[in-house]
């Protein structure tokens, strides 16, 4: 992890704020993307180093293609190809001093419910209680047909296509592929912790190109609410948040929990 003494002294003092800030506030909401984990050791998706801008897939298609509700239902082995790569990757995954941070700032009766992209499971398992995983995550397989699931799920493991062994009917982890609706229990969860409001808005890792993640950040800025941003990279809310620290996820969370009480 980057020492905090190589930091300038404009990012200190940033730092300093957002410290304060936390520590003043009983309810935190942080908005978590693929920059958090990529401490952890896998891809980004947008950002820096994007798994978009790396690579094309072996199918003459976009991997946002590739991995799209539509090419799912036509040719789901094409989508189990990437799928399997991106779950054995969430499978050998350790959580970051980003996640455990983000679970620390628990303390002291603070509340931090943490709204996120990342379909990897990593907050869970550094301790965070409030987790939205609005897009899902790749911690089991459920029946496209049926009631049937299974975890947990060695990725590597699995045929090109796996099926149900009760209706054998196509297999696939419960995650919004591109195209898809997001989760009705994951929409309703997320809309009750908007509703009883935060005192402080983090916005990390996160490229914020979806609505679902700009509205509260927005909602917040015009309600006084201080948001801020940390990602080394500019993101499409950056222009709208208070306090923007342009470093790497985990070791800027890792230095708020050594100043924190």
């Amino acid at each position: 992890m980057t020492h905090e003494r190589v930091w300038d002294a404009d990012d200190r003092q940033r730092l300093t704020m957002v410290a304060e800030q936390l520590t003043a506030a009983s309810r935190v909401l942080a908005i978590t993307g693929a920059g958090l984990s990529a401490d952890s050791g896998l891809p980004t998706y947008r950002g820096i180093g994007g798994l978009y801008e790396q690579r094309s897939t072996d199918h003459g298609m976009p991997i946002e293609a590739a991995l799209s509700g539509e090419v799912f239902v036509r040719q789901p082995e094409t989508t189990w190809q990437y799928l399997r790569e991106l779950g054995a990757a969430a499978r050998g995954a350790r959580p970051n001093a980003g996640h455990y941070a983000l679970s620390a700032f628990e303390t002291g009766g603070r509340e931090v419910c943490v709204l996120t992209q990342n379909v990897d499971g990593l907050h869970r398992a550094a301790g965070s209680r409030k987790v939205v995983e609005i897009h899902g995550n790749m911690q089991s397989l459920v029946c496209t047909q049926c009631r049937y699931r299974r975890s947990p799920v060695d990725y590597a493991e699995l045929p090109p296509l796996p099926s149900c062994p009760e209706c054998f009917a196509p297999l696939r982890p419960p995650v919004v592929l591109f195209g898809e609706m997001l989760p009705d229990d994951a929409l309703r969860e997320l809309r009750r912790e908007l509703t009883r409001g935060f005192d402080l808005v983090l916005c990390i890792g996160t490229s914020g190109l979806f609505p679902y993640i700009t509205e509260p950040v927005h909602v917040a800025g015009g309600q006084g609410i201080p948001v801020v941003e940390i990602n080394p990279g500019v993101s499409a809310v950056s222009d709208a948040v208070d306090i923007r620290l342009a470093r790497p996820a985990a070791e800027t969370l890792a230095a708020l929990q050594a100043r924190l009480p």
